[in-house]
């Protein structure tokens, strides 16, 4: 059904609004503020002018509150201006924009106070995101947790440069397999990536792609003007024209102006009568008005593709744009970085009716009242109230069970955890639910797996045990199942964890998702985990196995940069405990950890072993407690003369034990220390340091910082990782102490444990050698002969 002709006018002056207040944010940030920086904010002010329709048409007409919305990374500007019409954008922001603490480049949940969704920035994770976002809708629905909450859609606008992104592509394959529903992707099709126009055709390879993973596609091509010039005498010569046009020359035509189109149309056309009548009878300007009148820019043509939609299937519509529409250097390839000019800015101001000095009022220029526009914009279905959404805590309990075991690795503990959280029918259990990229067996999933099932919307079998063939893994699907099984892409990890790690903003609803995947593939999805920290998504991460510990499995699977991945990625607390103990400690703290308030919670990184070592055979007390989530503890507390002290983390656990056993015989006071927690120890070191520069006179003190105050200052540390050194190496730095860091600086290769430990210099000799190399007296007579 047709908008109502007077709301369409009114939501055509609300999208030139929006683009003049995203321009003047722009040219204000560039020209006007003062202290400026020098750096230039370009590639906004011409994508912005490109989305100002379609995003004007979402905003103001077809989004409801339910609805989630990841913006295009340099429209930010028109996102921020619509914000500010609708009261939750502030002027100051705007004039500050992308200055300290204004409005960011980028939309950010995070940084931003306008009511961004998904962030956006790191190109196609927003869009992704909102992919993976619908199918957690899908799953908090299944499990009867929707109550009375209408579903929503969840929407991204898209650059068609931005479609290169493989991820993208990882995420449209995911999708098929678990039945997207309730997803629209709008592609800003305005055939300029940042250097360059893209390829002839490439809305054919969208559409076809599109359709192959069972999207409907809807092509919005041409406006309301140039529909109607279609159905004049001449009117099909002129779309066939259109058509056949090169992406490089339209663009070059739409910067060059009327006279040029017409001259191309006549030169390639001919005299051929109602065709020529049709051009020449519009001005130079009616021309560049009818030509550049592609769909994407024109409000009721977008109006009716949207409004078409009546089904949940995902849809992608492909929306005909030119970039920097309206501006001086629409569609020129160079726009990516173009600014206009204070003088261009002045006549944009007057065609905009403007007056000087008001530029920053909210309806100058436009023909309605305020009191009109006032009360369009309070009926606006997106911008009602309870869009935010918060769900309880989950209560966890001090004291997570496992079945201990002799001898067991933190990977086998981690499955153990597990298990026994799923025996119970806690609301902890309830709301846990895991995801892995098909290594969910060889990771320890598969007893969790066995006991809450796969999701799925519609019931699914495991025809192995239909067809009685034994199996140790039962797994029907069903829509209480509470484990997601990606294929082999660590991209797709990482970002369904982000979307199940906002369920409780997004659907009101808290999850606590739990993913697995192999230590070294941690760096294959980096950038995806590092988007989802950004948003400040919830999850916890069990990589697993970690380090040369592996063995066998050659240098592509053993991991070294790891740890320090953990210690510098913001958000993501990362532990690498040695016995299954500490490891159920870490875990109890990681479900609490995941649901603090934002700036005291944050998202759970643990780095396991299949590496099994004889476990610690005590009575898990609150200071020892305290000790494993804080990061480190005293496995040998020193004593008041000690020569020495031996650092560990993770699966070198027995060559630190066994190496401290060697020294102790003729070193005084050898002290052990147990480090569960490099990041957590390093941040509550330099968070201490902070405060006592920020607060002169406070005398507080880290926990690395108590626990290293009684050494003698003459006394050495020795660290020792299955990974890169300078993850301990900076242990020296808190009180001054001589420091052999030892670890994993080079790609490894298959061999067994002892054989890899000795050959980079991480087994007790290697400790024995280092500890020997600190201290003085005479050697140490009895070490581990190698073999």
């Amino acid at each position: 059904m047709p908008v109502d002709p007077a709301r369409l006018d009114i939501l055509t002056a609300l999208s030139r609004k929006a683009l003049w207040l995203s321009s003047w944010t722009i040219h204000h940030a560039n020209h006007i503020r003062p202290n400026a920086d020098g750096l230039k904010v370009g590639g906004h002010q011409a994508s912005s002018a490109s989305l100002a329709t379609i995003m004007s048409a979402l905003y103001f007409h077809v989004l409801r509150p339910e609805d989630r919305v990841a913006v295009k990374p340099h429209a930010s500007p028109v996102f921020h201006a619509i914000q500010y019409l609708f009261g939750r954008q502030s002027r100051e922001k705007l004039e500050n924009f992308r200055g300290f603490k204004g409005a960011q480049s980028y939309p950010s949940r995070t940084k931003d106070v306008d009511d961004v969704d998904f962030s956006t920035g790191s190109v196609g994770l927003g869009v992704a995101q909102t992919l993976f976002s619908s199918l957690v809708q899908d799953y908090v629905k299944a499990h009867g947790w929707m109550k009375d909450r209408r579903e929503g859609r969840m929407i991204a606008l898209v650059g068609d440069a931005e479609m290169d992104e493989g991820n993208i592509f990882e995420a449209l394959a995911e999708g098929w397999k678990h039945g997207l529903r309730n997803t629209w992707w709008v592609v800003d099709y305005n055939r300029q990536s940042l250097d360059a126009v893209v390829r002839e055709g490439l809305w054919e390879k969208f559409e076809t792609m599109f359709r192959n993973f069972g999207w409907d596609v809807v092509i919005v091509k041409y406006g309301r003007l140039m529909r109607e010039a279609f159905a004049e005498p001449g009117g099909e010569a002129l779309k066939r024209w259109i058509d056949n046009c090169p992406n490089a020359l339209y663009a070059a035509l739409c910067f060059q102006g009327g006279a040029a189109f017409r001259k191309h149309l006549h030169d390639e056309i001919g005299d051929q009568g109602p065709i020529t009548n049709l051009i020449d009878k519009r001005s130079d300007e009616e021309l560049l008005a009818l030509m550049s009148n592609l769909g994407g820019h024109d409000m009721a043509s977008m109006l009716e593709a949207f409004e078409q939609i009546d089904h949940d299937r995902p849809v992608c519509f492909i929306a005909y744009t030119i970039k920097g529409v309206g501006l001086p250097f629409q569609g020129h390839k160079d726009n990516h970085a173009g600014l206009m000019t204070v003088t261009q800015m002045e006549k944009y101001r007057d065609s905009q009716n403007i007056r000087p000095g008001h530029e920053w009022d909210k309806y100058e220029g436009l023909p309605h009242s305020a009191a009109e526009l006032d009360a369009f914009l309070a009926r606006v279905p997106f911008n009602q109230d309870g869009r935010r959404l918060t769900a309880p805590v989950v209560e966890v309990p001090q004291q997570l069970a496992f079945k201990p075991s002799p001898q067991m690795s933190t990977q086998q503990g981690f499955g153990l955890v597990l298990n026994e959280i799923a025996r119970s029918d806690s609301e902890l259990a309830r709301r846990i639910v895991t995801t892995s990229p098909d290594v969910t067996v060889s990771t320890n999933l598969g007893p969790w797996v066995n006991r809450r099932g796969l999701f799925a919307r519609a019931e699914k079998a495991d025809l192995f045990r239909s067809e009685k063939i034994p199996s140790t893994y039962n797994w029907d699907a069903s829509p209480k199942g509470q484990h997601l099984e990606l294929g082999i892409a660590e991209m797709n990890l990482f970002i369904m964890l982000s979307a199940l790690g906002l369920s409780h903003q997004i659907n009101g609803e808290r999850l606590l998702p739990v993913g697995t995947l192999y230590d070294p593939f941690i760096e294959r999805g980096l950038d995806a985990l590092n988007y989802a920290c950004y948003q400040d998504a919830r999850f916890m991460v069990a990589a697993t196995p970690s380090g040369l510990t592996l063995a066998p499995e050659g240098g592509a699977h053993q991991s070294i940069a790891t740890p320090l991945i953990g210690m510098a990625q913001d958000g993501l607390a990362s532990f690498e405990p040695a016995f299954v103990d500490e490891l159920a400690v870490i875990m109890a703290f990681g479900f609490e950890h995941m649901q603090r308030d934002p700036g005291e919670g944050g998202s759970v990184y643990l780095r396991l072993s299949t590496r099994s070592i004889e476990q610690a055979q005590r009575i898990m007390t609150p200071e020892l407690r305290q000790g494993i989530t804080d990061g480190a503890y005293w496995l040998r507390k020193p004593g008041p003369n000690a020569e020495v002290v031996i650092a560990y983390t993770g699966a070198v656990a027995p060559e630190a034990i066994e190496a401290t056993g060697f020294i102790g015989e003729s070193r005084r006071d050898v002290g052990l220390l147990a480090i569960t927690s490099a990041d957590r120890l390093h941040a509550g070191w330099t968070a201490a340091r902070k405060l006592r520069r920020d607060r002169r006179g406070v005398q507080h003190l880290s926990h690395i910082e108590k626990l290293l105050a009684p050494l003698p200052r003459d006394c050495g540390l020795v660290t020792v990782i299955d990974g890169h050194p300078a993850a301990l190496g900076w242990l020296g730095s808190v009180r001054g102490h001589r420091v052999e860091a030892l670890g994993v600086e080079q790609f490894g290769q298959t061999g067994s444990i002892a054989d890899l430990y000795r050959h980079h210099g991480i087994d007790a000799n290697a400790i024995i050698d280092a500890a020997e190399s600190l201290t003085t007296g005479a050697p140490v007579l009895h070490r581990k002969m190698a073999v």
